[in-house]
């Protein structure tokens, strides 16, 4: 088999399914253009996305041009692969307003310019806006079966329960942007994920039947978690790659937060470190498990190429304070903003100012007001335990009174019970 230095990457990082017969030759030939769909379902990219990205990313390294398509058409449809159900269809302003989200997230991972490598962003509405349904069926539909379509995985998997005309025809018009892009853009590789491979391989399909042309897909395997839970989502819902949607914070905690059975995918899948550096980092982490060596350099590593080196650090200081020895001095040093960052999620309740300068006992903020534990009784069996504490501090015995002069930031009270139940009081 001819070798490949892009392929031969993929496959030592776990990112290689699939492949089309001569993608090697073609890769090895000359640079060539590939291509990635984005489904605009959702105004942010989900670390779910970062896996096509970093495909992308990948060709570009070897000397080949990523073209991101961003599914401006398509995404008015909806793709049924790996669905169970039909999907609602989102409106034109919708999807119009989702595509020009994604496309400034996808510019921050690829280099622009003016080189034949240099990435591009094109949106799949740009040719299909002016094509009538007559044209479509004459010019693509002609070209592929029933039986064709009929036989691929994504639409067996509905035929049972039902799938729409819409849906079943994606794959038509997924096939006609890599026929466009073959075309127009001398596209001649389509990437994606392995439920991707039958939309793939219609397009490489009518490619052949419309022009007598040769062009090649690769899949990668679906990311998944050693406990069959799915990956993307938090208790607290999707990981995204907005700040504003899911804070730099929460994503680095996502990452640190990851099994030790699945951090050595992850890093392998999700950074650029070479080989060399991910077996060292193994090495390091299997003779000391507890210090979570793959977890940490893991979580540096994308939340700096994701979000920025002052995010991650940002991230780090923080987990340090919540999970180390920490005091209330060491809260002091985030801003409100930060501070509401590092806490978002967590329960909380706000109480007066007022209420607070005259002082309230402990086992009543605790139990009554917050409902942070559930009785006065619990609450003094917790402190007998020196399992509570107040900013950082344990309290000592059942009658303490809280006050503002506690106040972190002259606003925030955090109580804590054990190692990793908080509860935020919020003062107005």
């Amino acid at each position: 088999m001819i070798k490949n230095a892009f392929i031969e990457e993929l496959q030592w990082r776990g990112m290689l399914q699939e492949m089309t017969p001569g993608v090697e030759e073609q890769l090895n030939k000359e640079s060539t253009a590939g291509y990635v769909g984005f489904d605009p379902t959702s105004d942010s990219l989900g670390i779910g996305n970062l896996v096509p990205i970093l495909l992308l990313k990948h060709l570009q390294r070897h000397g080949h041009k990523p073209i991101a398509l961003v599914g401006g058409a398509t995404g008015m449809i909806g793709d049924p692969s790996g669905k169970s159900a039909e999907r609602n269809l989102l409106n034109e302003e919708q999807v119009r307003y989702n595509v020009s989200r994604q496309q400034k997230q996808l510019e921050k991972f690829l280099h622009f310019g003016n080189r034949n490598t240099d990435a591009e962003v094109v949106n799949n509405y740009d040719w299909f806006k002016d094509m009538g349904f007559l044209q479509f069926l004459r010019d693509v539909g002609k070209h592929i079966t029933i039986s064709y379509m009929l036989a691929k995985d994504s639409v067996q998997n509905r035929l049972e329960g039902g799938i729409s005309f819409t849906e079943f025809s994606y794959q038509l018009l997924q096939g006609y942007d890599y026929y466009f892009l073959y075309q127009n853009k001398n596209v001649r590789l389509q990437l994606g994920g392995s439920d991707q491979w039958g939309n793939m391989t219609t397009g490489t399909e009518l490619i052949r039947r419309k022009c007598g042309g040769e062009a090649y897909a690769i899949t990668c395997p679906l990311v998944t978690k050693a406990d069959g839970s799915k990956f993307g989502k938090s208790e607290s819902g999707n990981i995204f790659l907005d700040p504003n949607k899911t804070s730099p914070y929460k994503f680095y905690q996502f990452w640190l937060n990851a099994a030790d059975e699945d951090a050595l995918r992850y890093l392998r899948t999700f950074t650029f470190l070479t080989q060399e550096q991910i077996e060292s980092c193994a090495a390091e982490h299997q003779i000391a498990p507890h210090t979570r060596a793959m977890q940490k350099l893991l979580a540096r590593e994308i939340t700096t190429m994701v979000h920025s080196a002052d995010d991650f650090a940002f991230a780090h200081k923080a987990s340090e304070v919540l999970f180390g020895q920490s005091t209330a001095e060491a809260l002091k040093q985030f801003n409100n903003s930060e501070f509401e960052q590092i806490f978002e999620g967590v329960p909380s309740a706000k109480i007066s100012r007022e209420h607070l300068q005259r002082g309230i006992d402990v086992l009543e903020l605790m139990a009554d007001i917050t409902g942070f534990i559930t009785s006065k009784s619990e609450v003094r069996r917790s402190i007998q335990g020196k399992g509570l504490s107040i900013n950082k501090k344990v309290i000592e015995g059942p009658e303490l009174r809280v006050d503002t002069t506690q106040l972190i930031n002259d606003k925030y009270l955090l109580l804590q019970k054990g190692k990793k139940a908080y509860f935020l009081v919020i003062t107005e």
